[in-house]
């Protein structure tokens, strides 16, 4: 067992100094960390608590965006009033990720914040480029079926991003909200998480002892339905080989607006921009849609066991559209 400090922070400020210039971690839920520091992966010096913030609170902003605190819980947003009746896609995301237990527990800045669940990575032995920068990706030419992308990849890594609610997240827009040792600023959604790149190591967009205050999402897209369709290999408690998260907007008989974002098959939550264009100003039928997927995957590139993601997600991206542009389709 290795040893670590444990502190708790009872403000903003305190947190982050605590943090600084050390190996260390922040502590909200913890279904990431202590899974990976019980594997070994992680091996903080420190971990700070910072539980006891205020950050656990969900707000309307006077332009319309919704302001969520770090803290609050997948369960409580999942289930909050305006989420569930403005924000359906979000709402649909968090309620299929994970199970109850860990819903109640995680938090919506860990959510952002999770690590990837390829086996290499965590089994702490393989050759892995994001836990030690260059050792070789032995996913590349290992098992590669379910927790790896076809989007995004690099020679150095090709591991899919895991979370559901950041694929809803990515579709709506939002902004990031952090303090650090230089003081608060935003970072756009889309920009947060990082590429692999040849540094497959630097995930997000983060400074150095930065922490997550708040995600304000954007305002709902006007007039819009909403959706999030998650296939996976069983119906409980599993990531995704391939999700959408859709929002359109129809007027007239014709497609005003749409935001289109994947999961499973990026190594960052996947806003799918090209598709979203093929969309707009078209007419909601299925050959607008399967065009629309076929478009989302054109820079897509297979491995040896997960070729059948291309397809997958195309299916999912004509079922969601088809789903959200019926009579009966969900509500934002």
């Amino acid at each position: 067992m290795r040893s670590f400090a444990y502190e708790k922070a009872d403000s903003v400020d305190a947190a982050v100094k605590s943090h600084a210039n050390k190996r260390s971690s922040y502590i909200a839920g913890g279904t990431t960390l202590i899974d990976l520091v019980k594997l070994d992966v992680m091996r903080p010096e420190q971990v700070v608590d910072i539980n006891r913030l205020p950050l656990g609170e969900v707000e309307r902003l006077s332009d319309g965006r919704l302001k969520v605190g770090a803290l609050v819980s997948n369960t409580d947003l999942a289930y909050h009033d305006v989420v569930m009746e403005e924000y359906a896609v979000l709402s649909e995301a968090l309620l299929s990720g994970a199970s109850t237990q860990l819903r109640n527990m995680a938090s919506t800045a860990g959510n952002v914040m999770q690590r990837v669940r390829c086996p290499y990575f965590r089994d702490g032995v393989s050759d892995c480029n994001k836990r030690e920068p260059g050792s070789g990706c032995s996913a590349i030419g290992g098992h590669n079926r379910s927790v790896h992308a076809v989007l995004g990849t690099s020679e150095q890594c090709i591991a899919s991003h895991p979370s559901d609610m950041c694929v809803a997240m990515a579709a709506i827009g939002a902004t990031v909200l952090v303090e650090g040792p230089k003081g608060a600023r935003e970072i756009d959604f889309l920009d947060f998480h990082l590429l692999p790149g040849d540094n497959p190591q630097h995930e997000h967009a983060l400074e150095p002892d930065e922490l997550i205050t708040h995600v304000v999402l954007n305002a709902p897209l006007k007039g819009s339905r909403s959706s999030y369709l998650k296939l996976r290999d069983r119906a409980s408690y599993q990531f995704a080989l391939a999700s959408s998260a859709v929002i359109l907007s129809v007027e007239s008989g014709v497609i005003r607006d749409a935001r289109l974002a994947l999961g499973g098959v990026g190594t960052k939550p996947w806003r799918a921009k090209s598709a979203e264009q093929a969309l707009i100003g078209k007419k909601p039928e299925k050959s607008v849609f399967e065009a629309a997927a076929e478009k989302a995957f054109e820079t897509a590139k297979a491995y040896k066991h997960n070729a059948y993601k291309i397809p997958l997600g195309q299916q999912a991206i004509v079922r969601s559209l088809e789903l959200v542009s019926s009579d009966n389709g969900a509500t934002s």
